[in-house]
């Protein structure tokens, strides 16, 4: 049995993976990069070293420095992970002629499912129905422009190597074909090493399906049923779940079987997955075998009551498989959704920072695999990947409910992520009936509900609600209309609020009396007859207010016109004055400063909430009466301003 794992990986797949070890009562041996030192799986692990510096390629892709740690420590064996080195024929090699046994299946397995085309040949020699498509030798423009005119249009280009969505565009007409065969080309070279493509039919909307095997070193081989992986971003898992909504029994055994023997054409063991295309008539097409666990797995687990990780040490380990496929049967769903360090109102480029908020929901609530915690440092060195969460239930309708319930619990700050994104899914009301296929975001998304700039009129109205609910309205004499300037980032919205003994009226874009109906976990609010429904979290520059998916910090800025004590003008057009009593935390102008419309001028503190007062218009700072540290009394002048 092993006693000592080196673990090749970083992030969540380290730490899950020592997890197991750990339970198996195997010491977890881990390796890290110097931007890595203080990252989350380096503490996970019973014995770390450092093998290089942050650029992947001189560290975590280091073969030679990775078996020096290896052997440093003691480590009888290796698991890849997912990622980096985990399909490399010739890692799998090098540890075997180290004198480690490697989590994983042979090299030579490696090797043919490596290469997409390899593995379409074996497929198809097994009787595995593949896309029509070329997947030959000869590479030549010539031969692929002809290849693509046979095959028709719309075209997939893929890489051969590698995946991820790397190396791959679709075509839809062969006028565009030599521009995007140099674009896939030059990608696969600079990800994989190796530039050879295949060319396959494009199937618009079909689901992406992918079975789960494992085999044993005595060539008993079985599958774990599907994951459905069809919510995709550029060829990139989002959702996965797990039964597939559309396949049934009867289908199940037919993809497994299909499964098992593109599996047997190369001798397979330990775990790996075959994806499949699955069109509307039932009709599935061999993709690729990854020879690695997938991010997915969890959602597997849930549903066939096992542990993956573990299995794959015991066949490692050399023991067989003791059970036969059919004792092997699905109970109930999961869903998992992938939680990254990604823009959605940049059209998802990623995002680094400092994690500085780390909410996430109970393990009675939801699996949260993480790699990160409050303090990380998240850099671009490496994958967006921050954390898996992970819900299962009796019915893919209750699993569906925890996910919205567990997402609406998972708050990060510090930098951005594609939360917004992953609550629109799980609210959508074609994911909810399951109705989704690989063109579901492409159909169903519009991107520019996640503008910075976006400030609904519901979210408007929450705001004002929890402001009311907290005191945190500047009101000064009742009757009077005060201004009130609401701020999302760079988005504004100015109101007036009149507030009578009885109720508080709003003028404006929303115009009518301001109510609150129902003051729970979720807020009920509504301003004449628009209602509004939202979570709303107060926090320290304002609050958090999550609505349709979306998380949204709004806060109070100065109005552009800032009325006196009294209510009144002041006469001074370009006097400042504090809308509120507070304490001043920031000044940020000071005389002789240009100012433009809505500079930040000062930032005042009340309610335990800040405020930022921003200049109405153009001009030059006269005078600044505010100092920082001081406290003032609603109405105080804190900067002039001359035209």
């Amino acid at each position: 049995m092993i006693r000592r794992l080196l673990i090749a990986n970083r992030g969540e797949i380290a730490i899950r993976v020592a997890r197991t070890a750990h339970e198996m009562g195997i010491a977890a041996l881990g390796i890290y990069s110097t931007a890595d030192e203080h990252a989350c799986h380096v503490r996970a692990m019973d014995e770390a070293r450092c093998i290089g510096p942050a650029l992947a390629r001189d560290s975590y892709l280091n073969i030679e420095a990775v078996l020096g740690a290896a052997h440093a420590m003691g480590a009888d064996a290796v698991h890849p992970g997912y990622g980096f080195l985990s399909e490399r024929a010739d890692f799998a090699r090098a540890v075997l002629d180290a004198g480690l046994i490697f989590v994983g299946p042979s090299p030579e397995a490696m090797a043919a499912m490596g290469s997409k085309i390899e593995a379409k040949q074996k497929a198809r020699a097994a009787d595995v129905p593949v896309i029509p498509g070329y997947d030959g030798a000869t590479q030549d423009l010539a031969t692929l422009r002809a290849r693509a005119e046979e095959i028709g249009f719309p075209l997939l280009i893929k890489a051969s190597a590698g995946g991820g969505g790397r190396g791959m565009r679709v075509v839809d007409s062969i006028g565009d074909f030599d521009e995007a065969l140099d674009a896939a080309k030059r990608e696969s070279l600079a990800a994989f090493g190796d530039e050879s493509v295949l060319l396959e039919r494009y199937l618009r909307s079909p689901r992406h399906i992918e079975f789960q095997i494992l085999g044993d070193s005595y060539g008993n081989i079985v599958h774990f049923g599907e994951r459905e992986c069809s919510i995709q971003r550029r060829h990139q898992k989002v959702v996965e779940e797990a039964p597939s909504t559309v396949v049934s029994p009867e289908l199940r055994a037919r993809m497994g079987e299909a499964a098992l023997r593109a599996a047997r054409s190369v001798g397979y063991s330990n775990a790996g997955t075959a994806e499949f295309m699955l069109d509307s008539d039932d009709s599935f097409y061999f993709l690729e075998m990854n020879a690695r666990l997938q991010v997915e797995h969890p959602i597997t687990e849930f549903v066939y009551g096992l542990d993956l990780v573990e299995w794959q040490i015991r066949v490692a380990s050399g023991e067989r498989l003791p059970f036969s496929q059919e004792q092997i049967q699905p109970r109930g769903a999961a869903i998992e959704v992938r939680i990254c360090a990604e823009d959605p109102s940049m059209q998802m480029l990623p995002s680094t920072g400092t994690i500085d908020r780390w909410e996430v929901p109970h393990p009675w609530e939801a699996r949260v695999d993480s790699g990160v915690a409050l303090g990380s440092e998240v850099t671009l060195h490496y994958d967006s990947l921050l954390a898996k969460l992970i819900v299962a239930a009796p019915t893919r309708d209750e699993a569906v409910r925890r996910l919205q319930h567990a997402l609406d619990r998972t708050h990060i700050g510090g930098l951005r992520t594609n939360l917004p994104l992953l609550r629109w899914i799980a609210q959508d009301e074609a994911f909810v009936r399951g109705d989704t296929t690989t063109s579901f975001l492409a159909e169903r998304l519009d991107e520019s509900r996640f503008a910075r700039t976006a400030f609904p009129r519901e979210v408007q109205i929450l705001a004002l609600a929890a402001m009311l609910r907290d005191g945190a309205l500047p009101w000064r004499i009742a009757g009077i209309a005060i201004p009130v300037a609401l701020a999302r980032g760079d988005a504004r919205a100015t109101l007036r609020i009149d507030r009578s003994p009885a109720e508080a009226l709003v003028h404006g874009d929303l115009t009518g009396p301001l109510r609150i109906i129902g003051n729970g976990a979720t807020m009920h609010a509504a301003v004449g007859d628009i209602e509004a429904r939202g979570r709303v979290r107060r926090g320290e520059r304002g609050y958090a207010i999550l609505w349709e998916g979306i998380e949204y910090e709004v806060g109070l800025a100065a109005a552009p016109e800032v009325e006196s004590a009294g209510g009144i003008g002041d006469e001074r057009s370009g006097a400042i004055r504090a809308p509120m009593p507070g304490k001043i935390l920031r000044v940020a102008v000071a005389p002789g400063d240009r100012v433009e419309a809505r500079t930040l001028l000062v930032v005042l503190e009340a309610m335990k909430m800040e405020h930022r007062i921003e200049a109405p218009g153009g001009g030059t700072i006269a005078a600044v009466h505010a100092r920082e540290g001081a406290t003032v009394s609603g109405g105080a002048t804190l900067v002039e301003i001359e035209s």
